[in-house]
């Protein structure tokens, strides 16, 4: 069984129905690891009232999946499901969804923080956020990069 599924979206997403789609059918998987993130209402010091996400149709795709292409040449997961909003969104509203399948939990987790962390890094979204000071563009922070760097 190999499921890989990568979407990109402006409507949420129920995590109750993306993990029984990934569990259907499939009696081998032993565990299932999710990640949420959400938009906080606050960042680097500011109110944020929204945040905007915009992104490179087909491009943006591509290096998701050869993302979770990496992951399952690291670890033997049987599925990968990555469900990224775009979009103006408000605090506390779902952002993205990374789900992993395989036999066992270690795999699971070490998959899925592999994949947000390349997520947060390297693929091609550009964030922008409304704060009482206006609209400013968001990099992604050291911790990020610091992360990333524990799987070079």
């Amino acid at each position: 069984m190999s499921l890989n599924e990568v979407r990109i979206q402006t409507n949420d997403f129920d995590l109750s129905t993306e993990v029984a789609h990934l569990r259907a059918n499939y009696p081998k998987v032993g565990g299932v690891v999710t990640f949420v993130g959400t938009v906080r209402d606050l960042n680097e010091g500011a109110s944020v009232s929204e945040m905007e996400l915009e992104h490179y149709p087909g491009m943006t795709e591509q290096s998701i999946s050869d993302i979770i292409d990496k992951a399952k040449q690291r670890w033997p997961i049987f599925s990968a499901l990555v469900i990224h909003r775009v979009g103006p969104l408000k605090p506390k509203d779902q952002i993205v969804l990374v789900a992993v399948t395989s036999a066992h939990r270690g795999e699971a987790f070490a998959a899925s923080e592999f994949i947000i962390d390349y997520l947060k890094t390297e693929a091609p979204f550009w964030k922008k956020e409304q704060t009482p000071e206006g609209a400013r563009w968001v990099d992604a922070r050291v911790s990020d990069d610091q992360a990333l760097n524990k799987w070079l």
